[in-house]
C-alpha cells in the first residue's frame, strides 16, 4: 500500500492502489499443441503401483560401455564447452564417412548438421519452412511432433491413412493422389511410429521420384533406420534420391545405440540447406551436448555388434508380441517389420482412448490411444516391446483375461 501528502495538512495518508493480475501472452500458434496422450496416459500411471509400462518409445537396453567411456573421457578431458555451431568436426567426419559408406553415397561435412536429438533437427526443418498456403502430406498415425510444428507456423496438415489390414503400409498412389498445386513437403517416417512399418525400396523410390519431379521437399524421419527385422536392405532417402536439392534425412543416436538422453542428432541434406539451418541452430540450442558427440564419434567407429545384438533381443520381442496380441480378444495385429511398437486395430466402433485408460486403472498396464498419432486411428492403441519378453507376457496375463470380459 502507498502513501501520498495530504493537501491540506501536508501529513501523509494511506493510498490503496489495486494491482491488476498478469496473464501470460501466449502465441495463439500454441493453440497447435495439444496435450500428448502419451503423456497424459503415463502422468497419471506414475501415481499409481505396479504399472507395467508398454507405452514409452525409449530404449530399455543399457548403453554400449566403449560409448559410456567415451562420454566419461570427454568429461575427464575437459570438453565442456562449446563445439563449432555445425557439430565437433570429428563427429562430422565420421558421419560423412559412415553413411558414405553404408548407402555409397558421396557426402561431405557441409551435408551435415548436427543437432540436440532428432526432435530439433525435425523442429528446424518443419518451423523454418511452414508457412500459410503450405501444404505437408503426413501419414495417418504418425509421430505426434510433426502435425503441431507445421500447423504452429500456419501450415496446413493433409493427412494419408495407413491401415492394420495392409500390414500399415504406405501406398505411393495414395501419396501421390494427395499431392496438389499447395503440396510443400512429405514428412516420410520409415520405420514408423507408431506402426513399426518398414516401407520397401519400390514405394520410396516411387515417391522420391514423383517428389523431385513436382519439386516437393522430403523430410525423412529415420531414427529408426537400424532397428529393421526382416530385410537388410534398408530403403534410406540417402541411397534412393538422386540427389538432396529436395531431401532432409534426420537421424540420431538414441535408438540404435541406447543413447536417447545424450541428446544428440543430425540433418543430411544439400550444403545450401545446411548453411541455412545452421543460422537458425545458433539461435536455438546452439550447439548439441559436446561430451555426447565425442560418445557418438565411438559409437559410429567402434564395433557394430552391439548394435546387431540389440536388433536380435527386438526382433525376438516383435515376434512375442505378435504372438500375444493374436491371442487377445479384440485385438487385430499384424507384423510390424521395424522399430518397437505395435500398433493393433480395435473394433471400428471402439474408443481406444477410453479403453487405454480403464485398461490402466484395471489391470496396471500402460498402453498408448491411437488417437494420440492422428484422426483415422481413434481404435487402435500403440505398444511399445521395449521391455522384455518375461514384462511382455506379465502384462499380456493381465490383458487378455481382462480384454475377454468386456462387451465390444
Amino acid at each position: 500500500m502507498a502513501e501520498a501528502p495530504n493537501r491540506e495538512t501536508g501529513q501523509a495518508k494511506p493510498r490503496k492502489i489495486k494491482y491488476r493480475k498478469a496473464k501470460a501472452s501466449w502465441n495463439p500458434a500454441m493453440q497447435a499443441i495439444p496435450v500428448s496422450g502419451i503423456r497424459r496416459l503415463v502422468n497419471m500411471a506414475s501415481s499409481m503401483k505396479d504399472v507395467i509400462h508398454l507405452s514409452i518409445g525409449q530404449p530399455d537396453l543399457p548403453t554400449p560401455k566403449h560409448i559410456i567411456d567415451a562420454y566419461v573421457d570427454a568429461l575427464n578431458a575437459g570438453q565442456t564447452g562449446y563445439t563449432m555451431d555445425a557439430g565437433l568436426p570429428e563427429l562430422l567426419v565420421a558421419l560423412r564417412d559412415y553413411y558414405g559408406r553404408r548407402y555409397n553415397r558421396k557426402l561431405t561435412r557441409d551435408n551435415i548438421l548436427i543437432t540436440s536429438g532428432a526432435t530439433e533437427a525435425m523442429y528446424l526443418a518443419l518451423s523454418a519452412t511452414s508457412a500459410p498456403g503450405r501444404q505437408f502430406i503426413v501419414t495417418d498415425p504418425s509421430f505426434l511432433l510433426y502435425a503441431p510444428l507445421i500447423r504452429m507456423n500456419g501450415g496446413e496438415v493433409k493427412y494419408v491413412p495407413t491401415r492394420a489390414e495392409n500390414n500399415h503400409q504406405l501406398d505411393p498412389d495414395d501419396v501421390i493422389r494427395a499431392m496438389g498445386s499447395r503440396t510443400f513437403a512429405l514428412v516420410l517416417n520409415n520405420p514408423n511410429n507408431p506402426t513399426g512399418a518398414v516401407y520397401p525400396r519400390s514405394t520410396v523410390e516411387t515417391i522420391l521420384e514423383e517428389c523431385a519431379y513436382r519439386g516437393i521437399q522430403v523430410y525423412a524421419d529415420e531414427v529408426y533406420d537400424h532397428l529393421i527385422f526382416d530385410d537388410d536392405d534398408f530403403a534410406s532417402v540417402l541411397n534412393c534420391s538422386m540427389d538432396l536439392d529436395n531431401i532432409m534425412c534426420i537421424s540420431s543416436f538414441s535408438k540404435t545405440y541406447s543413447m536417447a538422453g545424450l541428446r544428440v542428432g543430425w540433418v543430411i541434406s544439400s550444403q545450401a540447406a545446411i548453411k541455412s539451418l545452421r543460422r537458425y541452430h545458433m539461435f536455438t540450442t546452439s550447439v548439441a551436448n559436446t561430451p555426447a558427440q565425442f560418445a557418438g564419434v565411438a559409437a559410429l567407429t567402434g564395433d557394430q555388434q552391439c548394435v546387431k545384438d540389440m536388433v536380435d533381443i527386438y526382433r525376438e520381442r516383435r515376434d512375442k508380441v505378435v504372438e500375444l496380441i493374436d491371442q487377445t480378444p479384440y485385438m487385430t495385429g499384424y507384423k510390424p517389420g521395424g522399430a518397437f511398437f505395435a500398433f493393433p486395430d480395435l473394433p471400428p466402433h471402439v474408443d481406444g482412448s477410453d479403453l487405454a485408460l480403464r485398461m490402466l486403472k484395471e489391470t496396471g498396464v500402460c498402453v498408448v490411444p491411437g488417437d494420440a498419432f492422428g484422426e483415422e486411428c481413434t481404435n487402435a492403441l500403440r505398444i511399445s516391446f521395449s521391455t522384455t519378453c518375461e514384462r511382455l507376457e506379465e502384462a499380456f496375463d493381465r490383458v487378455i483375461p481382462w480384454m475377454a470380459k468386456q462387451q465390444l
